[in-house]
Parts: C-alpha cells; structure tokens; sequence
C-alpha cells in the first residue's frame, strides 16, 4: 500500500513512517522547504505547501495520514496561523485526497481538544464534548468538526485519532520526558510542578501502531467518521512517572516536586476511555 504523510518529518510523524515501511508499505511524504528529512527505502518526499498541493502528485495513493501542526509544543505559533493551518488546511486535504481517489483518511488529533470537559469523566469517551482551554487544542477541535463533516459530504472513510501523551525518542528536548531523561543523564536535578496532573503517557511507537491500524482497518464506511483515543490505558500522576523513569535510570539527581507552578488554566486530569486498540499483530496485508 502506498501511503501520501504529512508531518513526517515530526516527532509521531518520523516514527509511523518508518513503522508503516517496516510493515511493507510505501510512502511518500510532503514537507516545507528548508525541513530536515531523513533517508529509508521505500520513503520519497515532496517538497510542497500543504495548501497549495499538487493533487496530481497524490494519485496512485491509497491513504492520505495526516500529522503536520502547528503551535505544537514548545513551537509558537498565532492563533490566526493555528486556525489556518490547523483547521482550514486539512480541509483543503481532504478535498485533494478525494480529487485523487483516496478513500482513507487518517488525522492526528490531540486530546488537549476535550478541555474542560475531561474534568467531567472519570475516562474520556471520544465523544465527549471539546472545550478546549488554549489556541492550539481549540484549532484542533475546530480541524476534528470541520473535517468530520467533510468526511460526510465528500464520501471518505475518516479515522481521527486523538492522541495522549506521548513520548519516546526524537521528541523536542524540551518536553516533559527528554527533558527528565536529559537531566538523569546529567546527574542534575530535575525542577517539576507539584506533578498532581493526571496524564495517559503512551510511547510513540505504540501510536504509530494504532495509526497504521486506522490506515488498514476494513470496518470503516464512507461518510461514517471513527473517532478513538490512542493512550496507555493506564492513567498516572505525572509525578508517578517522574518518579518511575528517574529510578530506571538510576539518576543521582534530586527531583524537585513543586519547584515550577501549574500552567494557568491547566486540566489537571486528562484519562482516556480506550474503544478501539490495533490487534497484536497487525494483519498489513489489506
């Protein structure tokens, strides 16, 4: 299968392109000028802008899978520039996808979307409402309505997948994890917030997984959105998993609980209710 991927040259991005051409497939990949890509067979790239995409380049495509944001964190970015390129764009997508006979639709959403509605649940179902609390989050919840219901005009098979914390190799070094292993590395201490958040932390490599698995899953109808939660299923304070991984590295570093404040407006519970899961193998043969 031939697989058209954006923001493959990103942190989830980069690992479902090599686990998608690991398991056989193809793919070939947009990115902006000046992006740092990287080489592995059976991967070609395009340089383009996601808003004035070629759609003959799509064609002989069998999915489109889409990771390219902006505004993602640490990054910056406008409210007026996340609205465009995180809600306006992808609709240009899919209507490029359609022109190009691409069916399946896969999108990366994030479960910052749900907001303060996640403080309502014990486990977020995915159809929970989204009251997102910042720019980015509500960008995102605006590209999932927006995108839901050009699914349905347009006809495609639309797989949106909100993903929880995660984390793994080829994240920002600033974010939680790095940033944590960095410092256990180091031998120096590590400032946190009072880690009292409730986080689903899930590895990167399972979420390429499950993206793989939206891409093949033959239960998907036209004009019939599926909406998941790809997380661990296993929800933990955010300083139990501190805690955790500097004891597998054996830091010699302190951990100093309680030395940065929250986030103003910070949802400190976000635990999701996992519907779907890929199957253990994934079946790539579709």
């Amino acid at each position: 299968m031939k697989l058209f991927v954006t923001g493959a040259t990103g942190f989830v991005g980069s690992h479902f392109v090599r686990h998608a051409i690991a398991a056989g497939h193809s793919v070939l990949a947009s990115h902006r000028r000046g992006a740092k890509t990287f080489d592995v067979d059976g991967l070609t790239w395009l340089e383009a802008d996601l808003d004035a995409l070629p759609t003959g380049k799509l064609m002989g495509c069998h999915a489109l899978v889409h990771f390219a944001a902006v505004g993602v964190s640490p990054k910056r970015a406008s409210r007026q520039e996340m609205t465009y390129w995180n809600a306006t764009v992808p609709q240009l997508l899919m209507e490029s996808a359609r022109e190009a006979n691409i069916q399946r639709v896969v999108m990366a959403g994030s479960f910052a979307e749900y907001g303060r509605s996640a403080e309502r649940f014990e486990l977020i179902p995915p159809d929970a409402p989204l009251l997102p609390t910042s720019a980015y989050a509500a960008s995102k919840a605006a590209s999932f309505v927006t995108c839901h219901a050009a699914a349905i005009e347009l006809g495609l098979e639309l797989c949106y997948l909100r993903v929880f914390s995660a984390f793994g190799d080829g994240q920002f070094d600033t974010n939680f994890w790095p940033a944590l292993r960095k410092a256990a590395m180091e031998g120096a201490d590590f400032p946190m917030t009072a880690g009292e958040q409730l986080r689903d932390f899930v590895p990167v490599e399972d979420v390429a997984r499950e993206f793989l698995y939206a891409v093949l899953r033959q239960d998907v109808i036209p004009a019939e959105p599926k909406t998941w939660n790809v997380g661990s299923g296993q929800p933990i304070t955010i300083r139990e998993f501190a805690k955790s991984w500097w004891q597998q590295w054996n830091a010699t570093g302190k951990l100093q609980v309680g030395a940065i404040p929250y986030r103003p407006n910070e949802v400190r519970k976000f635990a999701p209710l996992i519907t779907d899961r890929a199957p253990t193998p994934i079946d790539s043969s579709a």
